[in-house]
Parts: structure tokens; C-alpha cells; sequence
């Protein structure tokens, strides 16, 4: 298992994904774009009517005006993510598109991770009322960003934005207690707040290294390493149908280049010929 280098700055590396299809909204959204960051474990979710090339780089104008531009989005090999469309804005804007190994999820745990959480939240928030859904989506961001991550010991929140949120809790204790917190001269609060912030991120870096350092030690005692020279023919363990858990042995196929030390191009004569880069 080979991971990927761990982020310290916020949306300098983000994970994008879609959630979908789902059962139709009021308004006809049936999909939900997913993107969070790295740094923070800040998640994003937007929905959508189609998943077109056009909609996401919409969608992803809308995320670079609040967050700023990141440095490398990483994604899995949709079509929906790898059109010209997008590849000129990702030109256009320097960013670096990084595209994950298909059913390898351990690439891109990240955003698979959140997925997980964001339909079983919905599934229960909802008790029935699935069409719904589109509404609910704000209030399980909220519930997700203001809880602290494992990994990194501090909420989503918080290591975005240097303080903790103002949750309903933190509301139902002012109501108790009567009390109001004493205003800061604002320089101040600015100063202490960057101090904090840049604290925070230095304890996640080394927590995500410890708990990256772990997994690592745990896939690889699980995993035996099998290497490929150009020309081996391989079976592919490829979809069976529209969903994304039904999947079954396809091949041979043969290896046409070997990328890196478990990444490599196959050639698929029985699909037009085409060429993908497996892990």
C-alpha cells in the first residue's frame, strides 16, 4: 500500500466524488457531488440534477470563489471527470488532476469514507421521507464539521477556520448559564487564532502520520505484493453492471507499460481497444 503524502494546508488537495443516482427531489436533483479536503477532512456536498462535465466544473467555480484554488484533485476515472471540459479548467486554474486506481479503494479512502457516513446520516434523519434528501444535506454537513476527526484529534471546523463552532449545544449552555462571552480587541483575536490554527495543524500532521503509518502496516502484513512486466497477461476485476458493488473477473487483458511499482496501463481489446491504468 503506497499512500499518498499527507496535507497540512487547507484545500491544497481535495477528493471529489458522486453519490447517486438517489430517488428524485421536488426539484430533480438525483445526484450529490461530494468533495472534501485532505487537510481538514472539510466536506462539501452539492446537489445536482445530472452529472455532466459542465455541472461539476460549476460546481467546482462555485468551491475555488469560497476556498481558493487547490494545487490537486483527486477523483476516479468517470467520465465525468476526465472530459477536455474539465481538463482545460484544471489547465486554465494549475491544478493537477490525480486519478485513482478503479476498485482500489484504499487510493481514495477518504472521500469512500465520507460517502459512507453521508448516506447512513441521511438514512436517518430522513425515516422514511427519501425524497427529501436535498433538504437535509445542510444539516448533516453541520453534525459532520463540528465533530472531532480520530485521525487528527480536532473537528473539521475547527483546523479550517482556527476555532470551534457554535453548535446547538454550545447554544442550549448559553441558555443555561446565563452568560455572554467577554468581546476580544479583534487584532488580538486574529493573532491568537493563526497561533492556534498553525498549532492545531502541526498535532494532525503527526496523528495522520501515526494512524497512515498503521494502516499501512496493516494492509501490507494482510497483502502479498505481485509485480507485472509489459507483455503478462492479467485478469481484471471489472463491473458487472450500472452499480458499483457488483463486479466480476474479466481478461486477460495485457500489460502494455508498467507506471509505477504496483500501477500499471492495460490494453482491453473486448471494450474498442481501450487503454486504463489499473493498481
Amino acid at each position: 500500500m503506497i499512500p499518498l503524502p499527507i496535507i497540512g494546508e487547507p484545500f491544497k488537495r481535495i477528493a471529489m466524488d458522486i453519490v447517486g443516482p438517489l430517488p428524485r427531489t421536488s426539484r430533480g436533483n438525483r445526484f450529490i457531488l461530494v468533495i472534501n479536503d485532505y487537510a481538514t477532512r472539510y466536506p462539501e456536498a452539492f446537489p445536482l440534477r445530472n452529472i455532466t462535465a459542465k455541472k461539476v466544473a460549476e460546481v467546482l467555480i462555485e468551491l475555488f470563489a469560497r476556498y481558493g484554488i487547490p494545487e490537486e484533485i483527486l477523483t476516479d476515472q468517470g467520465s465525468n471527470f476526465t472530459s477536455s471540459l474539465l481538463g482545460e479548467l484544471y489547465h486554465l486554474m494549475g491544478v493537477k488532476a490525480i486519478k485513482t486506481s478503479p476498485y482500489h479503494p484504499q487510493t481514495d479512502g477518504l472521500v469512500e469514507r465520507f460517502n459512507r457516513t453521508l448516506k447512513s446520516m441521511l438514512r436517518k434523519v430522513l425515516d422514511g421521507e427519501r425524497k427529501n434528501w436535498e433538504h437535509m444535506i445542510p444539516y448533516v454537513l453541520f453534525a459532520y464539521r463540528e465533530v472531532p476527526q480520530s485521525t487528527l484529534g480536532f473537528s473539521p471546523f475547527e483546523l479550517l477556520y482556527g476555532r470551534e463552532v457554535r453548535g446547538l449545544l454550545d447554544v442550549l449552555k448559553e441558555e443555561w448559564i446565563h452568560s455572554t462571552e467577554i468581546e476580544t480587541d479583534i487584532l488580538s483575536f486574529v493573532m491568537d487564532t493563526r497561533e492556534r490554527m498553525e498549532s492545531a495543524r502541526e498535532i494532525v500532521k503527526e496523528n495522520a502520520r501515526a494512524v497512515q503509518a498503521k494502516q499501512k502496516m496493516y494492509y501490507d502484513q494482510r497483502s502479498r505484493e505481485i509485480n507485472f512486466e509489459v507483455g503478462d497477461k492479467v485478469l481484471l476485476l471489472l463491473p458487472s453492471s450500472t452499480r458499483k458493488f457488483v463486479a466480476k473477473w474479466q481478461g486477460p487483458y495485457e500489460v502494455i507499460r508498467k507506471i509505477g511499482k504496483v500501477t500499471y496501463e492495460i490494453e482491453m481489446p473486448d471494450k474498442g481497444g481501450r487503454k486504463q491504468i489499473f493498481h
